[in-house]
C-alpha cells in the first residue's frame, strides 16, 4: 500500500538530481509507535512541513507560517502528497530547479498518537477532523487538524490548531526564528544551505528514540496509538541498595560562558534559593544543605510534606516566589528570619535513591521520568522541575526575559556524579557571585556599603564594595551581625587591600553574601555590585573566584553575542559587536565641531565604548529613542517608545501596565549598538527603579535657563538644589544635559512611595526655591514669564516621564552628550560643549563622577517628613 501512496511523490522528483529518498527499498520501517517530523523548508517561500506516520508513509501538510503553540492561532495547513518514511531523516539541500528546491531542516521530531475517539485515522481524515497528541523536542501536547475546503484538484486546506493544555504557550513558534537550529544536527538554515557542520543523526532508522525526546503530557498517551515514552539509554541499571545513605554530596554545575545547544542536553530554570537534599525514610523527612547540615527546623512545612513521600533521596532547591511566580532570594531570607515559611516551595529536579533503589547510575532522563511519576500526587509545596530540550541559547534568552536568574544545562544520558562535573553547566542572566564580607563603611552614622573579598591562596583578596540593594529591613538585620564580628585588624591581604580610613569598619571574614554585579574594572574590582542576601549554607572558606569555563567547540555563540554567519555583509556596511550597521558612513552630525562629520558607524562605536556606564542608568527601565535617520539636519525625526516591526531581538520588549504595546528596554551593550543601527541619537529612560516601573528610583531636576541667563547662574542653581537635597537627607548628582542646562539627579530608596508623592516632593522643592528667589527661578512653563530666569522643571518625575540618559548623545550641532560631573567641576569655566561623542569615551576611562551613585540612594519618606 505504501508504494501506491508514493506514486505522486516519485513522479514529481528526478532522483538522479535530488538526494531526497525515493521511497523504493527504504531502510525506515513502519513502527508501532507512530513518528512525526516537522521540517523547515526554504523553497520558493519559507514554510514548515508537518508529516505524520500512517500506514507505512508520512501523511503531509505544508504549514506556511509554521505551527503555533498559541491556541488562539489558526494555522493554514495545505495537504500535500504522501512522503516516504525515509524522508523523516532527510536534511539537506534540494537542488535549484527541482520540485521544492531549497534547504530543508529537521526542525522537530518525535512521536504522535490519535486521541480517544479518533483511533480510526482514515475515517477521521475522511470526515475532516483529526485530534492527536505530539511529543517532540519542540512540540508538546494536543492538537487538531480541521479541514476547511478542497480545491478543484481535490487538494484540501486544513487548519492546525493547538489545544489548551500544558504544552500551550502565548506567542508564536517555540524556538523558531532566524537562528533556530536543527534538532538532528544543531545546524542553522544557513549552515545547511552552505553544506557546513555535521550530518543529521538518524531517527527513522535508529534503534529507540532520539536523545532528548521525552513524553511531557500529564496523562498517559492513548494506548491505541502504540505510543511509548521514549527513553534515553542509561549508563547502567538501578540497583537495590543495602541502606539509604545519611547524605550524598550533591552534583554541582560548572559555570559556562554559553549554554550547549546540541541535542542530548536538558535545560532547567535556575532557582534563586537554597540547594537542599530531601531525605525520606520510614515516614520521616529531613532537609540537608549542600554541606550536609540539617535545616529541617527552618522549613517545617516542606519537611511535613516530604514525610508523605516514598523512601528516597531527592535533590532540589527551596525557594520563595514573588507575586509573579518568579523565585525571589530576598523573600526567601525574609521568610526564614520571620519564621513565615508556609509559602516556600521545594523544587525537585533529580533523585538519587527511590524505594530502595540506587538511581545514580541511570541517565538523567530516566531518573527524572521516575521522579515525575513519584511526585504525581505530592503536596503542592513539593514540585517537579520539568526541562526543555530546545537549543540552550533560546531557553536562556527566554529565562532572562522573564527576569529569572538563569538556566542549568544537563546531559540527558549522564549518571549522577557528586562534586563539580562537565555534565552539568550553568549560565546566568545577570552576573552573580558569592563574596566574603570583610567590612562595612558609613557616612556619619548611616550605613553606606559593604567591603567584599574572595579567597585566593589562603588570603582574602579585596574585590570591591557593595553599595546598593539594601532596604531598611535588610540593614536592620545586617548591622547587629556586622558589629558582633567587628575587629581592629583588616582581614584583607595583597597589594590592592583597602586602607583604614574614616567611616571604614573591619569584621572577621565569616559572613558570605550573594551579589549581582555589572562586570569588572581595569583593576579587577566589581562594578555596580548589588546585595541580594546572606548565604548561610556555604562557609566563607569556600568562597573563591569562579570564572566561567572558556568557550569550546561543544558550544555555540554566547547568548550575549549576536549570531554571526560567514556570509558577506552588504557593501557600505560594517559590524560592531556582531551587529551589522548599514550605510555606516552616513553622517548623522554633519559637523561635529572638530572639522569632521559623526557617522552612523561612529555612533555605534560610541555606544560600544560607553555602554557599560550607560547601562547602569538604563538597564531594567523602559526607554524611548529619538531617531534621526537622515541626520540631525534631516526632515525625519521621531520619538519611539514602543517596539516596532523589524525591531532587533537584542532590544528587550517589556510590558507596561496601562499600555497594550510593549515598550523598549536596553539591558545589554549590543542592544545599544542595535539602536545605533536605527539612528537612535538620543535615549530617554524612565526614572523608575530597575525592573520595577511602578516604583520611583530617582528624581531629576531639569534646570532650563532663558537665553539671557548665564551658565554661571545655572551652576549656582544646581548647587542650591544639591544643598537643599542634602538638608533633607538626600544626595544630589550633577550632569550636563547636552544643551544649555544642567540636571541634578538624586537616587532613591522609595519602596512604598508612589509616583504622585515623588512628583509632589520634587515640585515642592522647586516651588520653595522659586518662592525664595522669584527673580531667579520659576516653575511655570510660560515663555513670556521666563526672561532672565531659570525654569525649574520637576515634571520629569512622573510615572511615564523620561529624561535624557547619562552619556546619551543629543541630536544637536556638535554631537554633545549628557555628561556626569563631579561637584568640583561645577564651577566657573565649565564648558558643557566640550563633552561630545568624540571626547566622552576618553573621559569615561578616568571617570570619577558618579562613582558612588548607588551609594547615594536614600529613603524618600524621611526627606518628605523633613520638608513638611
Amino acid at each position: 500500500m505504501a508504494a501506491t501512496k508514493l506514486t505522486k511523490y516519485q513522479r514529481m522528483r528526478d532522483f538522479s538530481k535530488t538526494s531526497e529518498p525515493s521511497g523504493k527499498g527504504g531502510r525506515a520501517k513502519s513502527s508501532r509507535a507512530l513518528r512525526f517530523v516537522i521540517q523547515k523548508h526554504a523553497a520558493r517561500r519559507l514554510h514548515f512541513d508537518l508529516r505524520l506516520e500512517h500506514e507505512g508513509a508520512f501523511r503531509s501538510w505544508a504549514v506556511p507560517k509554521g505551527p503555533s503553540l498559541d491556541p488562539k492561532d489558526r494555522r493554514l495547513a495545505v495537504e500535500v502528497e504522501d512522503h516516504p518514511l525515509d524522508y523523516g531523516d532527510f536534511e539537506g539541500v534540494i537542488p535549484k530547479g527541482q520540485y521544492g528546491g531549497g534547504a530543508v531542516m529537521l526542525w522537530d521530531r518525535g512521536f504522535w498518537a490519535p486521541e480517544e475517539g479518533f483511533e480510526n485515522i482514515n475515517q477521521a481524515l475522511a470526515q475532516g477532523e483529526l485530534k492527536f497528541v505530539m511529543e517532540g523536542e519542540r512540540m508538546h501536547g494536543s492538537w487538531v487538524l480541521a479541514r476547511t475546503t478542497r480545491d478543484s484538484g481535490g487538494k484540501a486546506n486544513w487548519l492546525l490548531i493547538k489545544h489548551r493544555d500544558d504544552g500551550a504557550a502565548a506567542g508564536d513558534l517555540a524556538g523558531a526564528g532566524e537562528n533556530d537550529r536543527s534538532v538532528a544536527s544543531g545546524r542553522t538554515m544557513t549552515e545547511i544551505a552552505n553544506g557546513e557542520g555535521r550530518a543529521a543523526t538518524p531517527f527513522m532508522t535508529a534503534k529507540g528514540a532520539p536523545a532528548g525526546a521525552v513524553w511531557r503530557s500529564d496523562r498517559e498517551p492513548p494506548a491505541t496509538g502504540g505510543l511509548a515514552a521514549p527513553k534515553v539509554r542509561s549508563r547502567g541499571k538501578a540497583r537495590r541498595a543495602a541502606r539509604l545513605p545519611d547524605f550524598i554530596e550533591p552534583q554541582l554545575a560548572t559555570a559556562l560562558q554559553k549554554p550547549p545547544s546540541e541535542p542530548g542536553w536538558a535545560h532547567e530554570i535556575k532557582f534563586d534559593g537554597y540547594r537542599m537534599q530531601l531525605r525520606v525514610q520510614g515516614g520521616k523527612a529531613t532537609l540537608l544543605t549542600r554541606r550536609g547540615l540539617d535545616w529541617s527546623t527552618r522549613f517545617p512545612e516542606i519537611v511535613s510534606a516530604g514525610a508523605r513521600l516514598a523512601d528516597g533521596i531527592i535533590d532540589g532547591e527551596v525557594a520563595a516566589l514573588d507575586h509573579g511566580g518568579a523565585p525571589d532570594f530576598a523573600a526567601l531570607q525574609a521568610a526564614i528570619s520571620e519564621e513565615k515559611t508556609g509559602n516556600l516551595v521545594f523544587f525537585a529536579f533529580d533523585q538519587m535513591f527511590h524505594d530502595g533503589e540506587d538511581m545514580r547510575s541511570l541517565g538523567l532522563s530516566e531518573r527524572k521520568s521516575r521522579l515525575k511519576a513519584a511526585l504525581a500526587n505530592a503536596p503542592v509545596n513539593i514540585r517537579f522541575v520539568d526541562h526543555f530540550v530546545t537549543a540552550g541559547d533560546a531557553v536562556l534568552r527566554s529565562a532572562c526575559r522573564m527576569r529569572l536568574e538563569g538556566i542549568v544545562s544537563k546531559r540527558l544520558d549522564a549518571p549522577y556524579q557528586s562534586g563539580r562535573s562537565e555534565s552539568w553547566g550553568k549560565c546566568k542572566c545577570r552576573q552573580g557571585h558569592e563574596v566574603v564580607i570583610g567590612g562595612w563603611t558609613t557616612t556619619g552614622e548611616a550605613f553606606r556599603s559593604l567591603i567584599a573579598g574572595v579567597n585566593c591562596d589562603n588570603e582574602l583578596i579585596h574585590v570591591g564594595r557593595i553599595g546598593s540593594g539594601f532596604s531598611h529591613t535588610t540593614i536592620a538585620g545586617l548591622m547587629p551581625r556586622l558589629k558582633a564580628l567587628e575587629t581592629d585588624a583588616t582581614p584583607f591581604a595583597g597589594k590592592g587591600a583597602p586602607k583604614k580610613a574614616a567611616g571604614v569598619h573591619w569584621v572577621r571574614p565569616e559572613l558570605v553574601a550573594e551579589i549581582e554585579y555589572a562586570g569588572f574594572t581595569g583593576d579587577g574590582l566589581i562594578r555596580q555590585a548589588s546585595f541580594k542576601g546572606l548565604r548561610e549554607d556555604k562557609p566563607a572558606s569556600e568562597v573563591v573566584a569562579e570564572p566561567p569555563a572558556p568557550a569550546t567547540t561543544d558550544f555555540n555563540e554566547p547568548i550575549n553575542a549576536p549570531v554571526r554567519t560567514k556570509s558577506a555583509i552588504p557593501r557600505g556596511s560594517a559590524t560592531v559587536m556582531g551587529v551589522v550597521i548599514s550605510h555606516a558612513d552616513k553622517p548623522l552630525w554633519p559637523d561635529s565641531g572638530d572639522g569632521g562629520p559623526v557617522t552612523k558607524l561612529d555612533l555605534a562605536r560610541y555606544y560600544e565604548a560607553v555602554g557599560d556606564w550607560m547601562l547602569r542608568h538604563l538597564k531594567g527601565r523602559p526607554c524611548s529613542m529619538i531617531r534621526m535617520p537622515d541626520g540631525i539636519n534631516g526632515r525625519q525625526s521621531f520619538f519611539q517608545r514602543h517596539s516596532a516591526k523589524g525591531q532587533s531581538s537584542l532590544i528587550t520588549e517589556v510590558e507596561v501596565f496601562g499600555d497594550r504595546k510593549p515598550y523598549l528596554q536596553f539591558d545589554r551593550v549590543e542592544a545599544l549598538v542595535a539602536a545605533a543601527q536605527t539612528a537612535a541619537v538620543e535615549l530617554h529612560p524612565w526614572n523608575c527603579e530597575p525592573f520595577a516601573p511602578e516604583q520611583p528610583g530617582r528624581l531629576v531636576f531639569d534646570l532650563d535657563p532663558a537665553p539671557d541667563v548665564s551658565f554661571d547662574d545655572v551652576m549656582a542653581a544646581a548647587r542650591e538644589i544639591r544643598d537643599r537635597l542634602h538638608d533633607l537627607g538626600l544626595v544630589g548628582f550633577c550632569k550636563t544635559t547636552g544643551g544649555k542646562g544642567l540636571h541634578v539627579v538624586t537616587p532613591l530608596q522609595a519602596k512604598g512611595i508612589d509616583w504622585a508623592v515623588a512628583k509632589a516632593f520634587a515640585r515642592d522643592i522647586c516651588k520653595a526655591m522659586a518662592a525664595d528667589a522669584p527673580n531667579r527661578y520659576l516653575i511655570s512653563m510660560a515663555k513670556k514669564e521666563r526672561t532672565g530666569r531659570i525654569f525649574l522643571d520637576y515634571l520629569r518625575n512622573d510615572r511615564m516621564a523620561t529624561s535624557v540618559a547619562p552619556f546619551s548623545p543629543r541630536g544637536r550641532p556638535g554631537a554633545p552628550v549628557s555628561m556626569p560631573l563631579t561637584w568640583s567641576q561645577v564651577k566657573k569655566g565649565l564648558n558643557p560643549a566640550k563633552y561630545t561623542i568624540r571626547t566622552a569615551p576618553r573621559l569615561c576611562a578616568r571617570l570619577a563622577a558618579w562613582e558612588d551613585y548607588c551609594d547615594g540612594e536614600r529613603p524618600l519618606d524621611g526627606a518628605i517628613k523633613r520638608l513638611r
